[in-house]
């Protein structure tokens, strides 16, 4: 169980990154398109690594998958980014990584809804 310093720190770090990436990475990159959520950061407790949880809405899976290697490629940019938002000594370094919680579950929906088709016809 995380404690309850681990969880602010990850609360604290999703907001701030997510807000860099709609702020400041989206000025920068123009190519950056759709919605880039922030599910989910994952601080390591000795704050070196963090692993950040993205999930991109956009109207294509190419510009998705695009998008999700540009705030992979600016992953040190938003780093130094945050070294200036966030008053730690240290700032982990980050590592992007594709969150498809929503995919399985847009999924499953599809899975029950056939089922409920099957017994209604039944």
């Amino acid at each position: 169980m995380k404690s309850n310093r681990s969880m602010r720190v990850n609360s604290e770090y999703q907001r701030e990154i997510s807000a860099l990436i709609s702020g400041e990475l989206k000025h920068r990159e123009p190519e950056l398109k759709g919605i880039v959520s922030v599910t989910e950061a994952d601080v390591a407790p000795d704050l070196k690594t963090a692993k950040i949880y993205l999930s991109v809405y956009a109207s294509t899976k190419e510009e998705s998958k695009k998008s999700f290697e540009i705030v992979r490629a600016n992953a040190a940019f938003l780093r130094h980014e945050l070294s200036k938002v966030m008053r730690m000594r240290t700032v982990p370094t980050l590592t992007f990584l594709p969150d498809s919680s929503m995919e399985y579950g847009s999924k499953m929906d599809e899975i029950f809804a056939k089922l409920h088709r099957n017994e209604e016809k039944d």
